[in-house]
Formats: structure tokens, C-alpha cells, sequence
């Protein structure tokens, strides 16, 4: 093989490797160009469109969810390199954004249905690409807000010594983006694109199968077989389901996040010493290949030609402002003020209209029930997985080993242990308000141990190495080393996994198996039944009661912690 520089020829001639890596994409552009293909045919009738409980048709459907997951987190993509950027750019946009972002998060998935539903069906009428956007947006609304979270984090926590350092060589705003603040950020994306995979994966039962007043869709995936797996008692079926949950999960795994991570490494901060890791056999596979490997560097070229495009001015060349910057801070709040006040006059009038003190009273008590059962989640998954998840990312071995597991833990749906909790507590008159806890734990649980994890992958070495040559062990190893260094990363994994615990009531408080369901008194209970109802009226006061918990919650507590965090301890 013969190279020149980028400017000239480059000839390069395919090998085996290439043939198989060439294979491998064509195989994949069919099934996504077949996937497609059915998203426009029209909604086919109720009994056209059974989902079947055969194995045999179980490889169809995980292709069909997969690709929804990864639509939805290609849109969750989109969403935080905008939204959570321009928060954590722009203090005025912050201070509505992120606000919004708290309340967004906690909004129960099939809140968001009973209104979006009617919305993309009437995009795409009699079509299937209306309940296919309706599914991909519930799957996105499970994915994006741990994503954005997690971006937001980072940019306010690069440590000073970076900053500086790109003030001082003149990087103009979009050259300090792509070449400081997104290769900071990139270790803790991408552990938290892994959970927020598995995040879709707890919710991808309510995403695939629709049901909202007279509405009834079941989208063809394993998500819907799962669903009627459940109405009908069918043991075989949800194991065959989580057979080909595990399938898909390894795959994804092998192909797409073993590779992030081992490049995510090339990012961290740490100047010490480390173990370096093998690279995943897809990185080696592509090594070997001839054409695929340039066509990688070409494009690996584009994007750092892009990232050093001198855009915006220089930090030496400031602006003084047309509009003096108080002036500009009393119109924002006032115009906040205005906008506050208006969308408080016009809910005092609707909701004087549709609902009774009493009435508002019971919700906001079960939202009180509710909250106690997120407190305790969040708990107990701190007193577990902040060890664990310690002891595990101070050791790349172990990591490594311990992703593939979390990311399979993570990803299971609260439904597929709906069987053993119902019958155990049916057997033994157990109270469902307690015992139906738990479930909220396995899908909440994980945003802290993934953040964990990240935070002491990256924790830089030349201080465990100082800790260690000044004999500091035991608690004061615990509370004057590890624990400051990670409380950004604990936060952050904590608030996420706070307003996730609010979004999976909505699947935990309700538990079914066959025509036998149990109820816990809460706020999501109770925007199930509504939802399921088609009480509009219902499920949007348990909407904002349930905003109002979250965002009282996050502006009472994680919000000053994040700040607090962010001020004390970032790595100077």
C-alpha cells in the first residue's frame, strides 16, 4: 500500500477485511431500508396486526425496536449538543432551561402520549409512520434528558487550568467547543448513551404498544411482544423475550460501545499512569482493513479541519456590548415575570373550571407518596452502587467487565418482573404500597452506578498516586480523596436518577399479570389509570402536580448541590 500526504493520491487496495466490513454495512442499510418500508404502509386493522408470540418472529421484531432505540438516540444526540449546550453557555437561557429540563424528565411516558399520540397520527393519517414517530418520541423522551444532564454537567465543571490554557492560545468560542469542552465531556456521554439506551429499554413496552382512551396501536417489536406476553401469562414468551433482549444488547455492545469507550479513554484528564486496556476486537478488525481504515481517517480529518475553523472572536479581541448587560437582565426578568404571570392566570382559569380543592388536595397527597418512594430509591442505589461503582472504575479490567452486565441489568423492563411480584404478593397478602417499591430501584438505580463508574474511570491518577504515597487509607481516603473528586458525577447520576425514579412510577406503581393488577397509592397510579382512561383532565393535573414536586425538589436541593459541587470540587 502506497501513502501520500492528504493533499495527494492515495491508493489503497481492499483486503479481506474490507470485504467483511463492506458485507456488514450493505446487510445493515437493507434491514434498515426494509424497517423503513413498512413505516409507510398504512395502519393495518386490529387482527392484521397481531404481534405473534412465536419465537420464530422475534428476530423481526428486535430489529424493528432496535432501530427505533437508535433513531430516538440520534434525536437525543441532536437534542443535547443544542439544548444542553446553549443552558450551559448562556446564564439567562439557564435559568429557563434547565428548570424545564427538571420538569421534562419527570413527566411520565404515557403523560406525554395521551398528547403527542393525537399529534402524529394527524401528521401522517391512516399511516404507520404516525405511530412510529409517536414510539421513537416516547423512546426519546427516556434517552435525552440523562444525555443533556450529563452534557450540561461537563461544560461547567472543565477545570480552570484548561480554560486558561485556551484563552491563552487565542481559541475562538467554536474552537474551544469542539477542542476543549466536547473531548471533556465525551467520557461521561458516552457512559451515559449506554444507560440512556437502557433507559429505552425499560420504557419500550408503554413506546410499542399505545393505548390511550380509543386509541389502540401495537407496534410490531419486542416491546409489544412483551405486552401481550403479560395479558396473556405466557412464561415462554417473556424468557424467548429476554433471550433476544440479551442478543441485541451483546450486539449493540460489541459493535457500537466497546469501541466508544476505548476511544472515550483518549480524553480523560488523568496524567498518571494507567493500564491500558486491549481494544475491542471491532477496532482491531478495523485496523486491519485497507480502504475502511482510510475512509475513517479522511473523515477523522474533516472533522478536526471543522473543529479548528476560527469562528467568533478571539478572547483579546472583546466587545463592549450595544446594551449594557444590566439593562439587558432586567428586561429578561421581567419578561420571565410577564410570561409567569400569564401562564399562572390561565391555569388558575382552567383549572377553577375542571377541578375541586379536594380534588387537587388528593393529588398533590399521592404525589407526598410518591416522593417518599424516590427518596428511598435514591438511597438505597446511593449505599450500594457508590462503592461498588468506586471499586469498579478504579480498575479498567473490571469496568469493562462490569459494562456489558450493567448495561443488560439496566435494560430490563420492570414488566418482566411484574409475574414474580405479582404472585408473590398476592400469595402472601403482601401491602403493594411497599412491595411494588422495589421495581421503581431497577430503573433508576443505574444512572447512578454508570456515573460512578465514569467519574472514577477518569479520576486523574497523580492524585490516587499521592494519596497512596501519603499513606491516606481508610474513611479519610473515602471522604478527603475519592468522595470530593466524584461529587459532580454523583450529582449528576443522583438528579437523573431522582426524576427517572418520577418516570417510572408511572410503570411501577401499576404492576399486571394476565387479568390480576395491583396499584400502590401514588401519583403515577394515578396518571395511569387516567391515561388508560382517556382522562385528559385527570392526566394533566398529575402532570404538573408531578412538575411541581420535581422542580420544588431539584431547586430545594440538586440544583444548589450541583452548584455547590461545581464551585469546590472540580480537578484545578
Amino acid at each position: 500500500m502506497t501513502e501520500t500526504g492528504l493533499s495527494g493520491n492515495l491508493r489503497v487496495r481492499p483486503n479481506i477485511a474490507d470485504l467483511l466490513g463492506l458485507l456488514a454495512i450493505m446487510a445493515a442499510a437493507v434491514v434498515i431500508a426494509t424497517a423503513g418500508r413498512h413505516m409507510l404502509v398504512p395502519i393495518p386493522p386490529s387482527e392484521a396486526g397481531t404481534i405473534h408470540l412465536s419465537p420464530l418472529w422475534l428476530p423481526a421484531y428486535a430489529v424493528r425496536t432496535t432501530l427505533r432505540m437508535f433513531a430516538a438516540l440520534g434525536a437525543s444526540l441532536v437534542f443535547t449538543f443544542t439544548y444542553a449546550v446553549w443552558a450551559a453557555k448562556s446564564r439567562r437561557a439557564g435559568q429557563v432551561l434547565i428548570p424545564l429540563l427538571d420538569i421534562l424528565q419527570s413527566v411520565p411516558i404515557l403523560g406525554f402520549l395521551t398528547f403527542t399520540v393525537v399529534f402524529f397520527l394527524g401528521l401522517f393519517p391512516g399511516r404507520m409512520m404516525g405511530a412510529e414517530l409517536a414510539a421513537i418520541f416516547t423512546i426519546f423522551t427516556s434517552q435525552a434528558w440523562n444525555m443533556a444532564f450529563a452534557m450540561y454537567q461537563a461544560l461547567r465543571t472543565v477545570p480552570p487550568d484548561l480554560e486558561e490554557a485556551a484563552r491563552c492560545f487565542g481559541l475562538t468560542p467554536w474552537q474551544r467547543f469542539w477542542r476543549l469542552e466536547v473531548p471533556f465531556a465525551i467520557p461521561s456521554l458516552v457512559w451515559n448513551t449506554m444507560i440512556s439506551m437502557s433507559g429505552g429499554w425499560f420504557m419500550v413496552v408503554y413506546s410499542e404498544t399505545i393505548t390511550v382512551g380509543n386509541t389502540d396501536i401495537a407496534l410490531p417489536g419486542i416491546g409489544s411482544y412483551v405486552g401481550v406476553a403479560i395479558e396473556q401469562r405466557n412464561i415462554w414468551a417473556i424468557f424467548y423475550a429476554i433471550v433476544a433482549m440479551l442478543a441485541v444488547i451483546l450486539a449493540y455492545d460489541q459493535l457500537l460501545f466497546r469501541p466508544l469507550v476505548a476511544w472515550s479513554a483518549r480524553f480523560q484528564t488523568d496524567d498518571g499512569a494507567t493500564v491500558s486496556a486491549p481494544d475491542p476486537w471491532v477496532l482491531s478488525l478495523l485496523r486491519r482493513t485497507h480502504l475502511l481504515r482510510q475512509i475513517c481517517l479522511r473523515t477523522g480529518d474533516i472533522a478536526t479541519r471543522i473543529g479548528w475553523l476560527a469562528l467568533g472572536r478571539r478572547p483579546s479581541a472583546p466587545v463592549r456590548p450595544i446594551i449594557p448587560s444590566r439593562v439587558v437582565d432586567v428586561a429578561w426578568i421581567a419578561a420571565l415575570i410577564v410570561f409567569a404571570v400569564t401562564v399562572g392566570e390561565k391555569t388558575w382559569v382552567y383549572g377553577s373550571a375542571h377541578y375541586t380543592l379536594r380534588q387537587i388536595a388528593h393529588v398533590i397527597t399521592l404525589g407526598g407518596f410518591t416522593l417518599l418512594r424516590v427518596a428511598i430509591t435514591v438511597l438505597i442505589a446511593s449505599l450500594i452502587w457508590v462503592p461498588l461503582g468506586i471499586w469498579l472504575g478504579l480498575s479498567p479490567q473490571r469496568a469493562r467487565r462490569a459494562q456489558m452486565a450493567a448495561q443488560f441489568m439496566a435494560a430490563f423492563p420492570a414488566n418482566l418482573f411484574f409475574p414474580l411480584v405479582v404472585v408473590g404478593i398476592v400469595h402472601w397478602h403482601l401491602n403493594s404500597n411497599i412491595w411494588l417499591t422495589p421495581l421503581m430501584l431497577l430503573g433508576t438505580q443505574w444512572y447512578i452506578l454508570f456515573n460512578v463508574v465514569a467519574g472514577a474511570s477518569s479520576y486523574p491518577g497523580d492524585l490516587l498516586e499521592a494519596a497512596r504515597n501519603f499513606h491516606v487509607k481508610g474513611w479519610l481516603w473515602w471522604w478527603r480523596v475519592m468522595l470530593p473528586g466524584l461529587t459532580p458525577f454523583f450529582i449528576t447520576g443522583a438528579l437523573t436518577a431522582s426524576g427517572g425514579a418520577w418516570n417510572a412510577a408511572i410503570a411501577t406503581e401499576v404492576a399486571s399479570w394476565g387479568d390480576t393488577t395491583l396499584s400502590a397509592q401514588g401519583l403515577g397510579a394515578y396518571i395511569a389509570h387516567a391515561t388508560v382512561a382517556g382522562a385528559t383532565d385527570q392526566v394533566g393535573l398529575g402532570m404538573v402536580v408531578m412538575a411541581a414536586f420535581v422542580l420544588l425538589l431539584n431547586r430545594a436541593l440538586w440544583r444548589p448541590l450541583s452548584n455547590y459541587a461545581a464551585r469546590h470540587f472540580t480537578f484545578d
